[in-house]
């Protein structure tokens, strides 16, 4: 019978960066599973795209080990590439939000057996612009942290790090003024927070209705929080977020769709799955339909 072959990417600085020590058991693991193992350690943002692109046609699987912005660029890789491979995640991010919301195991042994030994499902992912996005792009309060953030901060603190530096800097949480196409439908205010995703959770505070978002029904969950201009309407809004009720606000939109247009004002950056995506002026968002093929 021919051998497996598994592309094991890794990047030995993600999180606590706990993974270089389990290297050696992970690509065990996968020998034992009947992969023959091929790793290939990133020094760089971006190498982790280019290995895929370059390796990935050669391989029966792909495994992203790092935070969610390494399994986004090794989504990336292969979509860009036009390569159809089975993708498995090990997450030694900080914060690893694709993992708990695709209730994968965090403990990188437990992730490398789960992928090794469990089947393939469909997962819709994002592309905004030309970029991919697995999880979520988001814009506004909290959202630059995952990428301003110090790292030995996140590392000790987690989720608990943006927070507290959110705390700091109630500066950042100002409003911008956005028109937010939903299917054809224009949705224009003064926004503290928006976010277009294919997941349960956004920067690890706030939760979708219960049974809301689906993550393979060809659909984007659009959400936009409009400025509170009172004490009030501020309690409203943290209300729903902490109670999950965000359909009750009337200062929260929200909406499912397929296709989106963002029209940017001056200055605003938005998170791509925790990683800044540059600055623009417009940008079509739309949902891949069973793009990724996530094995585990």
């Amino acid at each position: 019978m021919e051998e497996k072959k598994c592309l094991l990417i890794v990047n030995p600085v993600a999180g606590r960066k706990s993974i270089q020590k389990n290297i050696p058991q992970i690509i065990r693991i996968f020998m034992d599973a009947g992969y023959l193992v091929t790793t290939m350690v990133t020094a760089v943002k971006g190498e982790a795209e280019a290995l895929t692109r370059e390796y990935a046609p050669s391989h029966d699987l792909i495994v992203a080990a790092g935070g969610d912005g390494t399994l986004n660029e090794v989504v990336d890789g292969l979509l860009h590439a036009g390569i159809t491979v089975p993708v498995g995640y090990i997450p030694c991010g900080s914060t690893n939000e694709f993992a708990t919301a695709q209730q994968l195991p965090t403990d990188s042994l437990a992730a490398a057996r789960a992928i090794a030994n469990g089947g393939v499902r469909s997962l819709d992912l994002g592309k905004f612009g030309n970029q991919i996005f697995c999880g979520s792009a988001i814009f506004g309060a909290f959202s630059w942290m995952g990428y301003t953030t110090e790292q030995d901060l996140k590392n000790k603190l987690g989720m608990g790090a943006y927070v507290l530096e959110g705390a700091f800097d109630p500066s950042m949480l100002k409003p911008w003024h956005m028109k937010v196409t939903v299917n054809g439908v224009p949705h224009e205010d003064e926004y503290i927070f928006g976010a277009i995703s294919n997941a349960e959770s956004l920067a690890g505070i706030l939760r979708y209705p219960e049974g809301y978002v689906s993550l393979n029904d060809g659909l984007l969950e659009v959400l936009l929080i409009r400025m509170p201009t009172n004490f009030t309407e501020w309690q409203q809004v943290l209300h729903s977020i902490y109670s999950r009720e965000l359909n009750t606000c009337p200062l929260i939109e929200l909406a499912q769709a397929n296709s989106v247009w963002v029209d940017n004002p001056d200055g605003l950056f938005w998170s791509l799955d925790g990683e800044s995506s540059g600055a623009f002026r417009t940008a079509h968002v739309s949902a891949l339909p069973g793009a990724l093929k996530l094995k585990g």
